[in-house]
């Protein structure tokens, strides 16, 4: 025990070091730096009198964007970030995750068969109006065989959309337009997700004429010249640094409130100082940012429930992405006691507050807990820290010490080894963690060898199933849809563990039979009975889920955050006064 509470002060030094360090290097202001850490001037807060009209707000992100300005192509989430102020989908959902219509609303009886109607007069930034065929464009863009980007899994749904994509009809069956403002949607089937699954960002039909499907990602309405129907449009774009949004006088969900958002690139290091400064008004903040931030006198830290967590990940087969099933199963981590063992040795909390500086908690199931579906602690095994117990389990199940070398052989009296994988980005904190959930390990008597792999490479070995990836560190964001079978039905790629148990997969159908119709808490019991069978098996041992973190300057107004996300920019303000 003496060890590993050495190792994670260890380990806590080294992040509030490197980060230090890093605050503390040029950040290429040529300004003098303070030794108070630019903790701002009270009397530089101005009173709020309300929302005001005009001013520019200053937005931060900590990391390049790609530069792919669309929806329907961007694969990163500063490319996102960029996306929210100057596009909107057809549908938005509410604080309890719940689809409300935003440029449209629906109607259905049977959740197969759809009508949307689109608002009237919503313009684009070019000018044009928005049009039931821009969304009819987009689906077929998403449909089509020379479209390589993610999305068409939001699109395969619709009947006809397989078709189309195959090259052997020349439209999608299932959309029948009926007028400029209205279509009718035909899925495939009758689901209860087919509304929240269905892709809801129209594309700018007219701006896109004369490119084929295949150069859109690279083309100038993409790269350099985005049109959105948002309360911004971009003005202007500087690779790799910032990019410039003025209001969209023609915005159609009432005014903007401010002249212009400048959203800038800044070296995650120089957060601190360019929010104290006043530099930054608002950025999302990492973790290990936040406590320093939270000493400014002149900055509220800002949090909201996630909707993410982090796991570690066992190889339990292979799987067949042509076949579209897993065709083999892995026997290394398949005995359950193994995996329970093993995350009974975690001290999660602990590993937590050391690494997420505590803005998160241990989370027990595939679901963040502000998730509607979630299942409450009090219906699971929440596998508290409990080395005693790991012990006992790994005895009974044949995992001992035979050679007394201090770690246990498997149950045939071979060499056990946890070869454990992180992905690596340059970040010396990942080493860091990756090595305390090995030390946990070991502290059980499991030896464990602690791989840091390029993050590229990483990814490309956990989809192929590469024999050299045993256990993983890994995150996912689950979204608004509750439906969490793109992740962990049997004959899905992204069900990374090769989880395969037909139990599962007929709780995850049963929870879309459109049997249930509008009774959510129906809904949500298979759910829960879904959780309860994850939490038991435990495929992945599940580590955290995190909170979002906002640094919001207090002279900003009209800011606000939930489970959802942000609110609307149009709405945000700087208050009378601001310099």
């Amino acid at each position: 025990m003496k060890k590993k509470s050495l190792f994670l002060l260890f380990a806590m030094m080294l992040v509030l070091s490197a980060f230090l360090a890093a605050c503390n290097s040029d950040d290429g202001d040529t300004k003098p730096k303070s030794d108070d850490k630019d903790t701002g001037k009270k009397e530089d807060v101005v009173k709020d009198e309300g929302p005001q009209k005009g001013g520019t707000l200053v937005y931060g992100i900590d990391a390049e964007p790609e530069g792919k300005y669309s929806s329907a192509f961007y694969q990163i989430s500063t490319d996102k970030e960029v996306i929210d102020f100057f596009d909107e989908a057809l549908i938005n959902f509410d604080e309890n995750l719940q689809p409300e219509p935003n440029l449209a609303d629906w109607e259905t009886e049977d959740y197969q068969h759809y009508t949307f109607k689109f608002k009237e007069g919503v313009k684009w930034h070019n000018g044009e109006e928005l049009t039931v065929h821009d969304w009819v464009f987009a689906l077929e863009t998403l449909a089509d065989k020379d479209y390589e980007g993610s999305r068409y899994t939001n699109v395969s749904n619709i009947e006809g959309a397989e078709a189309y994509r195959a090259g052997t009809a020349d439209s999608i069956s299932g959309l029948e337009v009926v007028s400029d403002y209205e279509i009718k949607v035909t899925f495939a089937e009758p689901r209860l997700n087919n509304l929240v699954d269905v892709w809801s960002y129209p594309l700018p039909k007219k701006a896109y004429e004369g490119i084929a499907v295949a150069d859109m990602a690279a083309s100038d309405v993409v790269r350099k010249n985005p049109i959105g129907v948002g309360p911004f449009k971009i003005e202007k774009i500087v690779p790799g640094e910032s990019v410039e949004f003025v209001r969209h006088d023609d915005y159609w969900n009432g005014d903007v409130l401010l002249d212009k958002i400048i959203l800038r690139v800044i070296d995650n290091t120089s957060t601190v100082g360019a929010l104290g400064k006043g530099d930054i008004h608002l950025m999302t903040l990492q973790p290990v940012s936040a406590p320093d931030v939270e000493k400014l006198e002149n900055v509220e830290v800002v949090t909201a429930p996630g909707l993410s967590y982090y796991y570690v990940g066992f190889k339990l087969g292979v799987f067949d992405n042509d076949k579209l099933e897993i065709v083999e199963e892995k026997t290394k981590y398949a005995d359950k006691n193994l995996r329970h063992a093993m995350m009974y040795a975690l001290n999660r909390q602990e590993w937590v507050d050391a690494f997420f500086f505590g803005y998160g908690k241990p989370v027990n199931k595939p679901v963040p807990s502000s998730h509607w579906i979630s299942a409450d602690d009090s219906e699971l095994n929440t596998y508290d820290y409990d080395p005693e117990k790991a012990m006992q389990i790994l005895d009974e199940a044949g995992y001992k010490d035979i050679d007394g070398d201090g770690f246990r052989e498997d149950p045939n009296g071979e060499k056990f080894v946890i070869k454990f994988a992180h992905y690596a980005t340059g970040n010396p904190t990942f080493e860091a963690r990756s090595t305390a959930l090995a030390q946990y390990w070991e502290e059980v008597g499991l030896q464990a060898e602690v791989d840091m792999t390029e993050v590229n490479l990483y990814y490309e070995m956990i989809e192929k199933d590469d024999p050299g990836m045993e256990t993983f560190y890994g995150g996912w964001g689950t979204g608004t849809d509750p439906d969490p079978s793109g992740l962990w039905k049997s004959d899905v790629l992204w069900n990374y563990p090769r989880y395969n148990n037909p139990e599962s997969d007929k709780l995850l159908e049963d929870a879309l039979n459109v049997d249930l119709g509008d009774d959510t808490e129906k809904r949500k019991d298979i759910y829960v009975e879904w959780q309860k069978l994850i939490n038991e098996e435990l495929p992945m041992l599940f580590i955290t889920e995190l909170e979002e973190i906002v640094g919001v300057n207090e002279n900003v107004g009209g800011f606000e955050i939930d489970v959802s996300g942000f609110n609307n920019s149009a709405n945000w303000y700087l208050k009378a006064g601001t310099k």
